[in-house]
């Protein structure tokens, strides 16, 4: 008899794809089949997602405000539907997973239209659109935060916090103690802005250490992830500034970058704030204003809430209220101290093993018949 077979449902951004690729690692590695339903976005995985039987269909964008409406005006979504049935039928999954976006939509309706056993995972502190629209379709919703907005009272019951599936060199990187502080030591200062950098954190960050004093100015060891078009002129105003600066568009060993650092500056994202609170680092969160729902606010949120950092929202971020901040934290050793314990005490470094033990459960109680009736077909 072969090992039961998961369908990942994911594609975009890496805000969906980490968590997917960190469950598909502890599955694997417990014996179960796996395969990967995404869209046409994008280039061959890497990693564990690399070595799965891939299948790309079409998707769609989710305009309309129910789900005929979203049907009616997106062939792509319309064509994916479809394609998405006959592949699982072809395949029999035991499981189906989504992780949220609308690469993950055609999936996960043609698994609940069609009986099989189904979840999603919710990676931010706001429903996405497209989990949303499949909340009260699935049988559970895995979360990361404790309270998530847009999930309705009559779904609850449903929710499971397994926290946010990360990369095993994440996890490694939570036994890293947090640097010491003193005076005669440099201080770290690790700047990003997500997968592409963002222009605002090259705009105020080295306008903010340039009215620094001048000790801290020495004392400063600057790391920023840069947009290439950004790449010389903050290099230039690092210099002026005479502030020790490592500038590049992207770093592949980001863990242990923000685990050797005192404080991080950056954008709010589902991984970020993951890898932040994994590792156990205090942060400066400025939320993407333009996030689908403001998501991002809604994380920072939580993590301002548990003591773990601060947020500031990108019409409040100038260079002299950053300026005044760093100034205010540096001098208070014990302040960040407690903010990056804080932050570790709120981190989830088991979350890949929760959500895959819910997942190891709903094919169980599915198998025992304990699971929904299965073959329904309507809208």
């Amino acid at each position: 008899m072969s090992a039961p077979l998961v369908i990942l449902a994911t594609g975009g951004t890496g805000g969906h794809m980490f968590p997917a690729e960190a469950l598909a690692g502890v599955l694997a590695e417990r014996g179960y089949r796996l395969a990967l339903i995404t869209d046409h976005r994008g280039d061959a995985f890497s990693g564990v997602l690399g070595d799965l039987d891939t299948y790309r269909i079409r998707a769609g964008g989710l305009a309309g405000k129910n789900l005929i409406s979203m049907l009616l005006s997106s062939s792509e979504l319309a064509i994916g539907l479809i394609q998405a049935r006959i592949l699982l039928r072809k395949l029999a999954p035991q499981m189906v997973i989504g992780f949220g976006g609308y690469a993950s939509v055609p999936t996960m309706l043609a698994a609940v239209f069609s009986g099989f056993a189904a979840a999603i995972h919710e990676q931010n502190a706001v429903l996405g659109r497209a989990n949303r629209l499949l909340a009260s379709r699935v049988e559970k919703i895995a979360t990361c935060f404790e309270v998530v907005a847009g999930v309705p009272k009559d779904m609850h019951a449903r929710v499971v916090r397994t926290g946010m599936p990360v990369r095993p060199s994440v996890i490694e990187c939570r036994q890293t103690p947090y640097p010491e502080l003193s005076k005669d030591l440099p201080l770290n200062l690790l700047v990003f802005g997500g997968s592409q950098g963002a222009r605002v954190l090259s705009d105020v960050v080295p306008d903010a250490v340039s009215r620094l004093g001048r000790d801290l100015k020495q004392r400063l060891r600057i790391t920023q992830q840069c947009r290439s078009e950004d790449l010389s002129r903050v290099s230039d105003a690092y210099a002026s500034a005479g502030v020790a600066a490592e500038l590049e568009t992207f770093f592949s060993d980001l863990p242990k970058r923000i685990s050797a650092s005192h404080l991080v500056i950056g954008r709010s994202g589902a991984s970020t704030v993951a890898e932040l609170t994994t590792i156990g680092r205090p942060a400066i969160l400025i939320p993407y204003p333009n996030a689908t729902d403001d998501h991002q606010s809604g994380n920072a949120h939580a993590i301002d809430e548990v003591g773990g950092g601060w947020l500031i929202n990108e019409s409040a971020f100038t260079a002299d209220a950053l300026a005044k901040r760093l100034d205010s934290l540096f001098g208070l050793p014990a302040v960040l101290r407690r903010s990056a314990a804080n932050a570790r005490a709120s981190g989830s470094p088991d979350a890949a093993i929760d959500l895959a033990n819910l997942v190891s459960d709903m094919m169980s109680n599915d198998a025992n018949g304990n699971g929904p009736t299965s073959g329904g077909d309507a809208v």
